[in-house]
């Protein structure tokens, strides 16, 4: 019995298949999950930037929050920028922001004391505190490089009106230079009157927020391709930007020129609304 069953056992073991995959399966294999990759990044992509697009929606609600407690203390909205000045060069004038003036309501009031606000935004003596990153100023998706490495940079600009119908001159906005507005004289009402935006595409040099160069006026549509400041953002199909009265809506890049012209002004007379905005 043990002679024959030796035999027989040994022409099983001969006959049994090697482990392991062969080429072909290992290639099906491959194939396989590299489709699955392929599936999965979008989503994964998608659900990263709307987790950024959340972040930089509650930025600008501090922004907001920041604006409405100066307006409670101050009874005016912070002016625009502080003494303004072109270029880069020394001068007498400080040509401070309104996103520094905002800072004790935006829990920083430490580095609120830091700055002289007697003196230039580029003045040494403001050096340290011109240095420090404000991440509420900050938008996740952004991948902005350019201007002075040696100050904080902010994603977010005020807007000083529009050149899309007309001429900037004077100011149609209401972030503008060396002036503040009480709620009063913004007659076009606040929900429908932009404040302040996302500017986080391209290099913007005068993208920090310690200086008061911060601000821009539209001239184009959401998103366009222009090396101007404008309301850009790296949000897909549109940006962000803050109403008068806290709100923040998703501007889309198919926005009505007209409707944009609108919001961007503070006393237009115009009674239409952005149609499309998602808050």
């Amino acid at each position: 019995m043990i002679r024959q069953l030796v035999p027989g056992m040994k022409r099983s073991l001969h006959d049994a298949r090697p482990c392991g995959m062969t080429l072909a399966e290992l290639l099906v294999v491959v194939a396989v999950i590299a489709a699955l990759v392929a599936l999965l990044l979008p989503a994964v992509h998608a659900a990263r930037e709307a987790a950024r697009r959340t972040a930089c929606l509650n930025n600008l609600r501090n922004v907001g929050c920041g604006l409405h407690g100066h307006l409670l203390a101050k009874r005016r909205f912070p002016i625009g920028c502080l003494e303004w000045r072109a270029g880069w060069k020394p001068a007498p004038a400080r040509c401070l922001a309104w996103s520094a003036a905002i800072l004790p309501w935006l829990e920083e009031q430490p580095l609120h004391e830091q700055i002289d606000f007697d003196r230039s935004f580029a003045d040494p003596a403001n050096a340290a505190a011109a240095a420090t990153r404000v991440a509420i100023y900050l938008c996740p998706s952004a991948d902005r490089s350019g201007g002075p490495d040696w100050m904080g940079r902010t994603d977010y600009g005020g807007l000083t009106g529009e050149r899309i119908t007309s001429p900037n001159n004077p100011e149609k906005g209401v972030l503008i230079h060396d002036r503040a507005f009480a709620e009063r004289e913004i007659s076009d009402g606040l929900s429908k009157t932009i404040f302040v935006a996302e500017c986080s595409r391209g290099p913007w040099p005068d993208g920090q927020w310690i200086n008061g160069r911060n601000l821009f006026d539209q001239a184009y549509a959401i998103n366009w391709p222009t090396w101007e400041d404008e309301i850009r953002s790296r949000h897909d199909g549109g940006a962000q930007a803050l109403f008068g009265d806290g709100a923040v809506r998703m501007l889309s890049e198919t926005t009505d020129l007209q409707v944009l012209a609108a919001a961007c002004t503070r006393n237009g007379q115009e009674a239409a609304a952005i149609p499309g905005a998602t808050p």
